[in-house]
């Protein structure tokens, strides 16, 4: 995702005076970073009350590393790893404590009434993995290589799974 290079300045202003200890930079940063992070991690979890916790939970752990930031890079794209990261983990352990309860239990839950057909529908059924480089690349603006970079995979792997998410969209529609 490119910034244009006055917001980029705006920006590494507001993570030096973050990092001095300004309050009010480090509210500016927020203000400026939540509406994304939070769409980023509600479009890979699809539960709002936990993609917040998951953007909040992200802010605080950007902020207790903000010492360890390399003012060189943009914050935004660091945040969004962050957020990615933990909003794939908690949709394991979401899917984890799923097949727990179901295994205790003698007979599964009835299933919830089908879904609507819209794309944020057809994207619940895909996995983490897969909703997570699709939302990077074709909500967020990220490109293959950028994504790579974020979630710490090689390209090929994003590449494959962008176009695995893409086919089973394609199948939904």
């Amino acid at each position: 995702m490119r910034i244009p290079s006055n917001e980029r300045r705006d920006e590494r202003a507001l993570v030096r005076g973050a990092q001095r200890g300004s309050a009010s930079d480090l509210e500016a940063l927020f203000r400026l970073h939540w509406p994304r992070a939070f769409r980023a991690a509600y479009l890979v979890v699809h539960d709002a009350p936990a993609a917040e916790d998951i953007a909040q939970e992200s802010f605080l752990a950007a902020i207790r590393a903000l010492d360890r930031f390399d003012r060189g890079r943009p914050f935004g794209p660091w945040l969004h790893r962050i957020v990615v990261n933990r909003a794939i983990d908690w949709s394991r352990a979401r899917q984890l404590r799923a097949e727990a309860e179901l295994g205790e239990s003698l007979a599964a839950p009835e299933d919830a009434p089908p879904l609507d057909g819209t794309l944020l529908a057809a994207m619940g059924e895909l996995g983490p993995e897969q909703r997570a480089v699709v939302v990077l690349r074709h909500l967020l603006g990220y490109t293959p290589g950028e994504i790579a970079e974020l979630l710490s995979l090689p390209r090929g792997t994003v590449n494959s799974r962008l176009r695995r998410g893409l086919d089973a969209l394609k199948e939904k529609a």
